[in-house]
């Protein structure tokens, strides 16, 4: 795209940040062209982001049902996977799998509590209680 073409729609971080994009300039060689955004692009995020919220709901209601640990609602609110919490807090993938589940959790011990609570970014009474978390959804 020629380097007048870049789109410059005011996007969701276009208030925040620009983005870089590759445009040819007048001769026809590559440059840098700031860009505050692009609508399709503004559109794909606002249904990404949508989704997410959709998943902390369903991971809410899981948890409110006994169906589910608090660690599925944090997870899904930080945007993490089973993986990505183990690397955090230095479990096993399996264990946090087992965690997971309402009775394993109930029965963790404090440092187990504490861990998950600073990856979270939380105290461990609100990892236990989602009361505090309910504005955010």
């Amino acid at each position: 795209m020629k380097k007048e073409e870049v789109p410059q729609h005011p996007g969701s971080l276009g208030k925040v940040t620009k983005e870089v994009c590759y445009a040819t300039d007048d001769t026809g060689k590559y440059t840098t062209e700031l860009s505050q955004g692009w609508e399709v692009k503004t559109e794909a995020l606002d249904v990404a982001w949508q989704d997410i919220a959709e998943r902390v709901a369903a991971a809410k209601e899981k948890v409110l049902r006994g169906a589910a640990s608090p660690l599925l609602y944090f997870m899904e609110l930080k945007l993490m996977d089973i993986g990505v919490l183990a690397g955090y807090t230095g479990f096993w993938k399996w264990q946090v799998k087992r965690h997971l589940r309402t009775a394993v959790f109930k029965k963790l011990s404090e440092r187990k509590l504490r861990r998950y609570a600073e990856v979270f970014e939380v105290s461990v009474p609100d990892l236990n209680s989602l009361i505090v978390h309910e504005d955010r959804v």
